[in-house]
């Protein structure tokens, strides 16, 4: 699973039945979300990781943050998904 700016806080008692690999992404100035994302994957996410965009804000509007994602996610989905050898 992978969250790009998002609330998994949000989620509540729900959060603690997540068993996939998480990947949180995050802008490295939205604080507030950072901060409770790092909560997040201390409390509940028991494989999770949480990916800090820097300069970026709530929504990733400054230039070169979203391929910043699209980069993270693809690694994150290379590193969980791929099939060895292949």
């Amino acid at each position: 699973m992978i969250s790009r700016g998002g609330r998994p806080d949000l989620a509540g008692e729900s959060l603690r039945e997540v068993r996939a690999p998480t990947l949180l992404i995050v802008g490295g100035s939205d604080e507030m979300v950072l901060k409770l994302n790092r909560q997040d994957r201390r409390r509940s996410l028991p494989e999770c990781e949480v990916a800090v965009v820097p300069a970026a804000t709530h929504l990733f509007q400054e230039p070169g943050t979203l391929e910043q994602v699209v980069v993270l996610a693809r690694d994150w989905f290379i590193d969980h998904l791929a099939h060895p050898g292949q």
